[in-house]
């Protein structure tokens, strides 16, 4: 008897990883990314971010290929395909389902206005009520300034669609996305539960261009005859489940219920959180969006908190005041000499543009409180590392605030999560109890698609086998130390907002 397998892609904005999870055992048995150095950006504008949407196309190929012959996988084993991909992008096909332009990624900043405008112009009450956010930088913003600015480019649109619809049809052949996708990019209003058409005709958009709308854990479509030829897959094979990076983290990680919370902590940071009834931060400081377990019967909602200055804060660290050399397990050492609170310095994390925690203020990161006789760089480093984790707390609070109750977050044991004093300090100051689990995006995307597929009855058996590394409880005796240091880190950051 053969095995069977899952497939799982994940659509990145520097590589696409592929991964391969046998169904009876639920591990993963082969991964691979391409390009294995880092995927171009086209940037023609300060502010812009582009990609070609083939280009993806051709890495997932290539990732694919890479585990398929290393498993010793054949097409027809392969029972279900997942797909996670990068949030917020813009893609445009034609009737042909050609991409007419660059897709406009998540980092580019070119529609701010458009949808500034448009929260100004429809009302901050109306677009916070039925969207959950202000249109903000998202997809919807950014097809406006295509039909503003590329006006021939905009008529020959047929779909619009986000980088893993678009993957998705390829595959297929047929364009089709979720409401969770659609969440997303601001297309979809939550007190009616269908498509926004106050916002598609604030901007002039017809209703044709969405395509049509499938449940995230569905058929979504089966492999081509002509997409099998180019991978190497079974013609017939199903796509049954795509979402977003995040909601995919969280789903990775088996948080699908009000109050459990994912986190990730790389170069910026997310806290995200599930939410049961549907709420919205008055100031837009978080975001809210249609979670993969979310339907018309079941209010489920992610909401997601960014912090753009973690890790780079850390790595900066490394490179310009940790003695030189020094590896980051070694600047955790040199960090735990110094007591909780860094002996009264603080170092505000916000260094890496705007925050949309702050209101998308731009305040840069500075360091408060030195003394001369004191300090030194062991207190700097540990002050940024506790900075970043007070970020999170300060993000953490608008959640609760929204009705979240946060007792656990779990997380993927790699980046800050690896430093014992960042979990340490983060469970000291929320009280939270902090669970690490051996996880990625493609894996998790790969067990999405066997719940889609009816293959695990629920998300209780697709991750029965998901590795729980490390446990880390909030330390009751040091609690006051660690709340003391956040409520002057606190003061502090409001005297400069």
């Amino acid at each position: 008897m053969r095995n069977e397998y899952l497939l799982g892609f994940d659509v990145g904005s520097s590589s696409v990883k592929a991964s391969l999870v046998e169904v009876e055992s639920g591990k993963c048995v082969a991964s691979a990314f391409y390009p294995e150095t880092e995927a171009p950006i086209i940037a023609h504008k300060t502010g812009w971010a582009e990609q070609d949407p083939l280009m993806w196309w051709e890495n997932a190929k290539r990732s694919l290929k890479k585990i398929m012959t290393e498993a010793n996988v054949k097409g027809e084993e392969i029972k279900a395909i997942g797909i996670s991909y990068q949030m917020h992008g813009l893609v445009c096909v034609d009737k042909n389902q050609q991409p007419l332009r660059p897709a406009i990624i998540w980092c580019d900043s070119r529609a701010v206005p458009y949808g500034e405008k448009a929260f100004k112009d429809l009302g901050e009450e109306t677009c916070l009520g039925q969207l959950l956010n202000s249109p903000g930088n998202f997809t919807a913003a950014k097809l406006a300034w295509v039909k503003e600015n590329e006006p021939e480019v905009f008529e020959k649109i047929d779909k619009i669609m986000l980088p893993g619809d678009f993957l998705a049809m390829k595959l297929s052949g047929t364009a089709s996305t979720t409401v969770s996708g659609l969440s997303e990019g601001m297309f979809w209003n939550f007190k009616e539960k269908k498509v926004a058409s106050f916002l598609m005709d604030y901007y002039g958009f017809d209703s044709d261009i969405i395509p049509t709308i499938l449940p995230t854990f569905s058929c979504q479509g089966k492999v081509s005859v002509a997409a099998a030829a180019e991978t190497g897959l079974a013609a017939g094979t199903p796509i049954t489940y795509r979402a977003g990076d995040q909601p995919n983290n969280a789903l990775s990680l088996n948080v699908f219920n009000p109050g459990e919370i994912a986190s990730t902590a790389g170069t910026s940071g997310v806290v995200y959180g599930v939410l049961g009834q549907v709420q919205y931060d008055p100031k837009s400081r978080v975001n809210t969006f249609a979670h993969v377990n979310h339907s018309d019967e079941q209010t489920r909602l992610g909401v997601l908190l960014c912090i753009n200055g973690t890790g780079i804060l850390n790595a900066w660290m490394r490179r310009n005041i940790a003695p030189e050399g020094i590896g980051y397990a070694a600047m955790n050492d040199l960090a735990a000499q110094v007591p909780i609170g860094s002996d009264g310095l603080s170092v505000i994390p916000f260094g890496n543009g705007a925050e949309r925690v702050l209101v998308n203020k731009e305040i840069g990161c500075s360091v408060h409180g030195i003394n001369f006789l004191k300090h030194d760089k062991a207190h700097l480093v540990r002050a940024a590392q506790e900075g970043i984790v007070f970020s999170f707390c300060y993000g953490m609070e608008i959640m609760q605030q929204m009705g979240m109750n946060i007792t656990k977050i779990h997380a993927g044991k790699a980046n800050m999560f690896l430093s014992p004093l960042f979990r340490d300090t983060l469970a000291g100051v929320s009280g939270a109890t902090i669970e690490l689990y051996d996880t990625d995006g493609s894996v998790g995307a790969a067990k999405g698609a066997g719940i889609g597929a009816g293959i695990y009855k629920d998300h209780n058996e697709a991750f029965a086998t998901l590795e729980k590394l490390q446990v880390i409880a909030p330390n009751e005796h040091d609690r006051s130390a660690y709340l003391n240091a956040y409520a002057l880190w606190k003061e502090r950051l409001g005297l400069l907002i």
